[in-house]
């Protein structure tokens, strides 16, 4: 059945005015791909069409579209209260929300920052990190350390330790004094393993080096993502994260985790600090606290990085930062009905329990043409495709042809990534897996 848009998404007469983010605006708009619903595991286009969901919109729907609780939680606080500053001002909803979010963090990581985005909760992090070791009387820390092939959203924070090259290029020098550790990911040893590879712990020791070079004293934070999603799905190796937390531990260096997409149950655990038994100093998170359905991000910090800021005067700020919509009311409303989702429907569990189907499922795709790797942990898997002559052109039109066929997945470059909401069904999994082969065999 076609769904009519509703007046409050009326179909466009012209799709040139918005600027499109990491889009190939001019080729997207000539051949345009429209949702105009979505409800539980699929969307449905314009015209109609009922698209299996991949990807959880974009690693964020963990509980799936549509969810009623939400939407009236919503709409519950709008009609109440729709803004309240959190500038010298409050509102029940951030301090609710942080001790609910903190009790579900391992060890003493009890402190909870709001924020609006994964990009801002990344910036949030690292200034925080920078500020920590000023208030301490270490204000010669000022180095950031992030790691090739990171992706840490799109604030000049995050650009400066991410190493994604595109994301890089055009924006200059960014934040001097940065520098990179080695990515983790190689075909040769661990091509088409089955969640954590047994190669590749000792990369972690290039933060060694890198201390030789530069000095402890200079160095504030290490950054990393448990696991790199937006960059094609990279497990870390067995022990990688435990040797970089031991490092920093050495040398008085703050580890960092960007966990905004594995938080939230994308591994079969609220939270990757807790599936890998590695527990940072700060966490950055974004998309699955409001499955996606209001903007919010939060930084969680240890009990001791809170404490060094509070000191001085009462009426003095502690720390100089934060954001018009830090604690928004509808966010918050929206973040504890998804945690109630969560909870009630046992969603982190039942992704556990899916991810040994979803791992045979995925595997099953080697030998079809085309794939030279398939990678995956929890409710994630990568698909890696030998690059044709000109580099990410047969991933886009596996994308755009899956799309075609009533699928959504999501392509870097020739990687495919897969990251399904965690109400998926072993036949949805079928599904995906069906459609997605019919299309990589029929790839040029």
């Amino acid at each position: 059945m076609t769904l009519l848009p509703t007046p409050h998404s009326p179909l466009p007469t012209d799709l040139d005015a918005f600027w499109m983010p990491f889009t190939a605006n001019r080729q997207f708009k000539a051949k345009p791909r429209l949702m105009a619903a979505a409800k539980g595991v699929h969307y449905t286009t314009v015209d109609g069409r009922e698209v299996l969901d991949g990807t959880a919109g974009l690693w964020c729907v963990n509980a799936g579209h549509g969810r009623e609780k939400i939407a009236a939680a919503v709409h519950a606080q709008v009609s109440q209260l729709d803004f309240a500053p959190t500038f010298q001002m409050g509102h029940p909803g951030p301090f609710s929300l942080a001790d609910r979010l903190a009790k579900m963090l391992p060890g003493d990581l009890n402190h909870v920052f709001f924020t609006n985005s994964g990009s801002e909760s990344v910036d949030t992090a690292l200034k925080i990190a920078l500020a920590y070791h000023r208030v301490r009387g270490e204000g010669s820390r000022t180095r950031l350390i992030g790691r090739e092939r990171g992706y840490h959203g799109v604030g000049f924070g995050g650009i400066s330790v991410g190493g994604i090259a595109p994301n890089r290029k055009f924006f200059g020098s960014m934040i001097p004094g940065v520098d990179h550790l080695p990515h983790t990911h190689n075909l040769e040893h661990n091509a088409f393993t089955r969640g954590q590879p047994e190669w590749g712990a000792h990369l972690a020791d290039e933060l060694e080096r890198i201390v030789t070079l530069h000095d402890a004293s200079t160095i504030a934070a290490v950054i990393v993502e448990p696991m790199a999603g937006s960059t094609g799905v990279l497990i870390p190796p067995k022990g990688y994260l435990e040797r970089l937390r031991a490092i920093c531990d050495k040398h008085g260096i703050l580890l960092i985790f960007d966990e905004v997409i594995t938080g939230f149950g994308r591994l079969g655990s609220s939270f990757a600090t807790e599936h890998f038994g590695v527990l940072p100093d700060l966490v950055a998170v974004a998309k699955g606290i409001t499955n996606g359905t209001i903007p919010m991000g939060a930084v969680f910090a240890r009990q001791g990085i809170h404490d060094a800021f509070m000191h001085g005067p009462e009426n003095g700020i502690e720390l100089f930062h934060g954001y018009t919509y830090s604690g928004h009311p509808v966010a918050c409303a929206a973040a504890e009905a998804t945690l109630d989702i969560y909870e009630e429907e046992g969603l982190f569990d039942r992704a556990r329990s899916l991810s040994s189907y979803w791992e045979k499922a995925v595997h099953s795709l080697q030998g079809l043409p085309h794939v030279i790797d398939i990678r995956n942990l929890g409710l994630v898997a990568g698909v890696e495709l030998a690059a044709s002559e000109q580099p990410g052109a047969r991933g886009y039109e596996c994308l755009v042809t899956c799309f075609e066929q009533g699928l959504l997945v999501r392509t870097t470059g020739d990687i495919i990534a897969l990251s399904p909401p965690l109400i998926f069904e072993t036949h949805h999994i079928d599904q995906l897996i069906e459609q997605l082969t019919s299309v990589l065999k029929a790839l040029p």
